[in-house]
């Protein structure tokens, strides 16, 4: 059993920065992936980054490529998600997740693994 807590989230202005975090407890192994997700209000969850826990490159969505950037502090077990320069179209509940098996957590297709229960990010104008 995985459990997540995001936290950082909050009401900015166009151009702000914020940074979330992601404390994960349980067993967290080496072959786990984790990333970050959104959801807009209407819309669909979407990918947003992921990276191994144990390392190697990061992913990105088209839309925050340059922008945002996914980090882990293996020894607090924590993820973060730095996001700079953010947009209008950037609002939406942000979720962190850990792949515990199944297709790459970025793939688009099937994966198991546990949810954090959100943190809203508005930014606004």
């Amino acid at each position: 059993q995985v459990k997540l807590v995001e936290s950082g989230g909050g009401s900015v202005q166009a151009g702000d920065s914020l940074r979330l975090s992601c404390a994960a407890s349980g067993r967290i192994f080496s072959s786990y992936g984790m990333g970050w997700f959104r959801q807009a209000p209407g819309k669909e969850r979407e990918f947003v980054a992921t990276i191994a826990w144990s390392g190697g490159s990061p992913n990105y969505a088209d839309p925050v490529k340059g922008r945002f950037t996914i980090s882990r502090d293996d020894a607090e077990n924590t993820l973060y998600l730095q996001m700079n320069s953010l947009k209008l179209e950037d609002t939406a509940v942000y979720y962190c997740a850990v792949r515990t098996s199944g297709y790459p957590i970025d793939s688009g297709r099937p994966w198991n693994g546990f949810w954090g229960q959100g943190t809203q990010v508005t930014v606004s104008s």
